[in-house]
């Protein structure tokens, strides 16, 4: 069921998995005691391919990082996992082949937690997640400032002063990345508008085509998104677009569209993590990866003009001294003020956000 490489098949997971496994905690009480690194296994689940050279490749590089600090622990993890009854089953599972600690890649909400809370003594983190009990934890990269920085750039490379984004769901990540980017463009332009288009699907390469289509079609002469792979960077390429991408550097799907992407390195955050649970100091905590350590913009496309170039690196040394674009007054779509003049967002209302700021259209 199990060999040294850690898949396992979702399948062969859910006919192994007992129904009756997680009838009552296999703990009485919550410790976290030290593991010696040939004991530990630590088992991730992934809710895309592993290949699919966007979020969950990056994760997997992450995983790769924990295999080659740790030789002797065993991982194992399971790919594309739905947002369905199925993924209770495989998490249940992990358990059940001996994972003392469950890494969930992306949100699975009530999914994940009801395993975590029936087994205390095994350490679960969620990425993306927003629940912290005994047991489990969150953690997230804080992708709006790099955003802003691609907003700053989109601004002096559209001609149309009009942005696409494409979304998967109407969700705090792509109201964050929305707002963000054209907060970064309008302290350029103020005049850019940005137009959303969300597709219901993290990884879907037709819709993601057809939607990036549809905003060139309207004018929109920069593309940006939120999406687990390149499909809308290889249309900006074919009509003369640009396009800022996620997750990993996409350029060879169109070098001559590619501005930059919003770079995500797991790799120091779980090295740390797994340490700390071999050592028995891991604690469940909500976390942010900071741009520059954990998440930051990729080296700059061939076609990007040095000015640019230098213009949205100034926005981004400012952030990395401290300074903080998300400052009010901040006003929705509507013309509501939602933050006052001399107080900046937080990450934890960043990472929750749930509405179009001036400019930004389609997140409904």
């Amino acid at each position: 069921m199990m060999n040294r490489t850690g898949y396992l098949n979702r399948r062969t997971l859910l006919a192994a998995t007992g129904s009756g496994l997680f009838s009552k905690p296999l703990w009485a009480a919550r410790r976290f005691a030290p593991v010696p690194e040939e004991d530990l296994l630590v088992a991730f689940g992934h809710t895309s391919p592993v290949t699919d050279g966007g979020w969950t490749h990056a994760h997997d590089l992450g995983v790769q990082a924990v295999r080659k600090t740790f030789p002797h622990l065993r991982t194992l993890f399971v790919e594309s996992i739905p947002y369905s009854a199925d993924a209770t089953r495989i998490f249940r599972q992990f358990v059940a082949e001996g994972a003392q600690m469950v890494i969930s890649t992306s949100t699975y909400g009530d999914f994940l937690r009801d395993v975590s809370d029936k087994v205390p003594d095994v350490a679960f983190m969620e990425c993306d997640g927003n629940t912290i009990t005994d047991n489990l934890g969150w953690y997230y990269i804080a992708h709006w400032n790099v955003s802003y920085v691609l907003g700053v750039a989109a601004a002096h490379l559209s001609r149309t002063g009009k942005i696409g984004f494409i979304a998967s769901f109407p969700v705090p990540a792509a109201f964050a990345g929305a707002n963000a980017t054209l907060m970064g463009t309008r302290s350029v332009n103020p005049d850019a508008t940005l137009r959303v288009i969300s597709i219901n699907s993290w990884f879907d390469p037709q819709a993601a085509s057809e939607a990036a289509s549809a905003l060139i079609d309207n004018g929109c002469d920069f593309l940006y998104g939120v999406m687990d792979e390149p499909a809308y960077l290889r249309v900006a390429e074919n009509r003369g677009a640009w396009a800022a991408m996620w997750n990993t550097d996409m350029r060879r799907f169109g070098p001559n569209a590619y501005v930059s992407s919003v770079m995500l390195d797991f790799a120091p955050y779980y090295v740390e993590q797994v340490r700390a649970r071999i050592q028995g100091t891991w604690q469940p905590q909500g976390h942010f990866l900071k741009m520059g350590q954990g998440v930051d913009r990729d080296t700059w496309g061939q076609r990007v003009p040095l000015s640019v170039q230098t213009e949205a690196d100034a926005a981004r040394t400012r952030i990395l001294g401290g300074w903080s674009p998300f400052q009010g007054p901040i006003r929705d779509n509507e013309g509501h003020l939602r933050v006052p003049a001399g107080r900046s967002m937080t990450d934890r209302e960043l990472y929750g956000w749930r509405w179009q700021v001036e400019g930004v259209s389609g997140l409904e």
